[in-house]
């Protein structure tokens, strides 16, 4: 699976809230590089998510929930994941609006990683 790096989703934030306004800045490296990280994990030598869907969600998921950035982190989460299932060549049909519902959703703890992993699922171009 391709992957982001901590640097390139750090700069990807800045980009993002230069461009749409917000607060620059890193509440916690460390909980950026675990929502990164997650989607990689594995317990003795065995992938805890399978799938590249399953990947991105867990790192959507953690992105949003994890709060790493001070300002942004339910845009930098939704973008991350459309980006991450670009570079895999997973094609999702969604509106603007859809996305905005799924970041609400995530940060205000109505949605898991399985109803991301859903959302992602149902959005899949056919």
């Amino acid at each position: 699976m391709k992957m982001l790096s901590l640097e390139e989703v750090i700069l990807f934030q800045k980009k993002l809230i230069d461009k749409t306004g917000g607060k620059q800045g890193i509440r916690n490296e460390s909980l950026i590089d675990s929502a990164i990280n997650r989607g990689i994990s594995s317990f003795d030598g065995i992938d805890l998510y399978k799938t590249d869907i399953e990947k991105i969600a867990a790192i959507t998921h953690s992105l949003v929930c994890n709060h790493g950035f001070t300002d942004g982190n339910k845009r930098i989460g939704i973008a991350v994941m459309v980006l991450l299932l670009k570079l895999n060549k997973i094609f999702i049909i969604y509106t603007q609006d859809e996305l905005i519902d799924l970041g609400l959703f995530l940060a205000s703890g109505s949605y898991e990683y399985e109803d991301v992993l859903n959302w992602i699922s149902k959005h899949i171009m056919k």
